[in-house]
Order: C-alpha cells, then structure tokens, then sequence
C-alpha cells in the first residue's frame, strides 16, 4: 500500500506539470526513477493486447505491468482533472510566481538527467548540442491554427502524448503549437466527453509506438539517449521564462483567451513595458522551492525505485 500510494503521488506530479505548456511529464518520471519501467510496461502494451484477446488476461496483466500503469494513470487523472482549473487561472492572474517555479523545475532535471550519464564523451555532448537545438527549434517554431474537428484531434493526441513522455517537451506545449491547447483544456474543464474520447485514442496510438521506440534507445545507446534528452530538457528553459509579452492571443469556443505568441524579456524591461511589478525576489523564491522539491522527490524515488543493473553503451 505505502508503494501504491507513493506511486499515485508520482502520477499526480506528472498530471500536475502536464497540464502547463512547458513543463513534461517524462521529465517528472525519469527524476522519479519510473520512467524506465514505465517505458517498459507501455512498450509491451501490443503484446498484452494480444493475449488478452486470445483469453490469457493474467498473462496480459503481467505482460504491461497493469498494476503499475493503473495505479500511475490515476494519479495523473486525478491531478489533471482537479488541477486544471487552478493552474488556468494561476497563468491568467499569477504568471510569473508560477513560471518562476516551473523554470527551477526545468532547470535541476537538466542537471538530473545530465547525471545519469555514465561517461560524457564527444558523442554525448553532440547528442546534447542536437537536443538542445531541437528543443529551441520547436519552441520557437509559429503556431498554426488548427480546427478541432475529430481526426485533428486524434493525431494531436498522438503526438501530444508523445511529447508527454519526452522529457523536456510538454505535451500541452505541443497543443499550443497546433492552436488546439484552449480546445482540449476546455474540454478538461467541462468533462466534454465526446471530445475527450477521441483525443484519448489518440494518446493511446502515440503510447503504444512512441514508448517503444524510445525503450530500445534506452537499451542499447542509454547514454547518449540521456544525453539529447538532457538537450531537450536545456532547450526548453527558453519555454518557462517567467517575464514575458503575449504577441497574440487565441480564443476558444468559449470566448476564453490564452497566449498563442510570447516573447521573453529581462525583468526590468517586462516592469518597463507592463508597469506591473516583476517580483523578481518571489520568482527566485519559487524557482528554489521548485529546485528543493525536484531534489526531495528524485531521493525519495531513489529510495523506493528497484536497483537496475548498468546497461553498456
């Protein structure tokens, strides 16, 4: 029971970074030392499916981890599904004490998954240049808008909940990309069911062909898949900049407003341009606090993580 609940408190983390555009659940997995098995239990999803299907469902069970991935995917339900209206409104009247907090997060994980690297080498640091660059690339690439018609949404599901389990790319962030974050939130918010369907078998798609891949990475070139991801992770810093300008705006359906383009500035130019105060003392408050409390939670995953043997790069 006590590892159940520590594990529902994990999932309740990823829930919770997910539902802001910037922050990824992966990161919050591999800081809490699951993200090896959870890659391991989505990857054997298709497998599980098959026995199911032919009547072995004890097999299925054991075959994708359930227990594990259950008790998981509550907890992140439960934190997405209590959590975004809180942090809808935190971004609207709070936006810099909550990207302060979200920037200290971001910034230990680099130094996290950074650490697992066994050996850094001239491979290594070039997967964390091309890492880096990808992420700047897609954080800075113009945000189309899209309709959210039942097939956009499918597909964006899929590659939504890949970047979900990617460190350093927020699925919402991809959302935000597509213009279909205001859609899918609202659709949180009011439990719109029918949308929320179709945006789930999407995710299940994108799980089940994603997490694959990136378990043979990890199996056979570990360190340097560490590497790109620590990249991604660096890149993204750019993302959870606590001062920034909205350009321009998108409005969903109904008539709630969110920031399609940003542009960072330093805190004085933001005081400058907003004549609001940029709380620069409580911003560097919460990005220590958010430093503090990615430290506590990684040791307690070292705590409570089964010992995995050294895998050769």
């Amino acid at each position: 029971m006590k590892d159940a609940f520590l594990l529902y408190i994990k999932g309740m983390a990823m829930g919770a970074v997910d539902v802001v555009p910037g922050f990824s659940g992966g990161t919050m997995a591999l800081i809490t030392g699951i993200y090896d098995r959870l890659l391991a239990a989505l990857a054997a999803t298709p497998q599980a499916l098959g026995l199911f299907v032919r009547g072995r469902i004890g097999q299925a069970w054991q075959a994708c981890d359930a227990s594990f991935l259950l008790v998981l995917l509550l907890g992140i339900a439960t934190s997405i599904f209590s959590l975004a209206k809180g942090i809808s409104y935190l971004m609207e009247h709070h936006p810099i004490p909550l990207w302060s907090f979200f920037f200290g997060l971001v910034m230990v994980s680099v130094w996290l998954v950074g650490r697992e690297v066994s050996l850094w080498r001239w491979d290594r640091l070039l997967g964390l240049v091309a890492g880096t660059a990808f992420a700047i690339w897609i954080t800075l690439a113009a945000p189309l808008q899209l309709t959210a018609d039942p097939v956009t949404l499918f597909f964006a599901g899929a590659l939504a909940i890949c970047a979900m389990i990617l460190p350093g790319i927020s699925g919402s962030f991809i959302l935000v990309l597509l213009g279909l974050y205001p859609a899918v939130l609202g659709a949180l918010k009011s439990f719109d069911l029918p949308v929320l369907a179709v945006f789930a078998l999407g995710c299940l798609l994108g799980l089940m062909s994603f997490s694959r891949l990136l378990s043979w990475l990890l199996e056979r070139v570990r360190d340097l898949t560490l590497a790109f991801l620590a990249g991604i992770i660096l890149g993204s810093l750019g993302k959870v900049w606590p001062w920034k300008q909205t350009l321009t705006w998108q409005t969903n359906s109904r008539g709630e407003s969110y920031p399609l383009l940003q542009e960072n500035l330093l805190p004085e130019r933001y005081a400058a341009l907003s004549g609001q105060d940029p709380q620069v003392l409580l911003a560097l408050s919460l990005a220590v606090l958010a430093i503090v409390l990615v430290l506590g939670i990684e040791w307690l995953g070292r705590r409570t993580a089964p010992v995995r043997p050294g895998l050769a790069d």
